[in-house]
């Protein structure tokens, strides 16, 4: 199997070789880029990239702005590196579609194992897969949605959600359980962030959303024949 590709873009080079050589050292392939506008160069030129660590406060172009940019044209999952720990922030960058939110310092051994974790979600380091519930297919290898037939567009997020709430149908998932196994790792942060990711998981998938049923003062629970 080829190696997978990951982009590492931030300013500082002490930062891009720690975090790189730990990655090469798990066996995979990395891209270094020293500020947000030579990101977006390599990332529309390689194409292949499996997952992007993005730094924020860089020269030329931020993190946000990089951000925003790729997911206009890609779902690939987001890293988002910080100096700074503000629940502002976070929420911002999980509203743009940033898939985890990492404070500096941090360790390399954790960072490589939130990429791993990641990409085996994304199912670029696991088998092929479908949940089929309730008129929902749920194609894991293909990361796809279909919904009666048509193809609904969904972030990484959103997927991770629908999987999960899929695979737990019937069970009534408070939203810690739900940081724990969709995020992959015990999240200190609002957990008002499900809140925002299932009301717009609810909203691009019309009708079946009411398959979502939100359960007060814990979570949520799938419920589908």
């Amino acid at each position: 199997m080829d190696k997978l590709k990951i982009l590492v873009v931030d300013d500082e080079s002490r930062m891009r070789k720690l975090v790189k050589d730990f990655l090469v050292k798990s066996n995979y392939e990395v891209i270094e880029a020293e500020d947000g506008s030579q990101a977006l160069d390599l990332f529309y030129d390689q194409k292949d990239i499996a997952l992007v660590i993005l730094d924020i406060m860089m020269p030329k172009i931020d993190g946000w702005q990089v951000c925003r940019e790729i997911r206009q044209y890609s779902n690939v999952p987001v890293i988002m590196l910080t100096a700074k720990s503000d629940e502002r922030d976070e929420l911002q960058g999980f509203q743009l579609g940033v898939d985890e939110y990492i404070s500096k310092p941090f360790s390399p051994k954790i960072l490589v194992a939130r990429v791993e974790a990641i990409l085996r979600r994304t199912n670029q380091l696991a088998g092929e897969e479908k949940l089929e519930v309730g008129g929902i297919v749920v194609d894991k290898t293909a990361h796809n949605v279909i919904i009666d037939g048509k193809t609904i567009d969904l972030s990484y997020k959103e997927f991770e959600l629908l999987a999960y709430f899929m695979e737990n149908r019937g069970i009534a998932l408070s939203r810690e359980k739900i940081l724990n196994n969709v995020w992959n790792y015990d999240y200190f942060g609002d957990a008002r962030t499900i809140d925002t990711h299932v009301k717009k998981l609810r909203s691009k998938m019309g009708k079946k959303g009411d398959l979502i049923k939100t359960i007060w003062g814990l979570g949520y629970k799938f419920e589908a024949e």
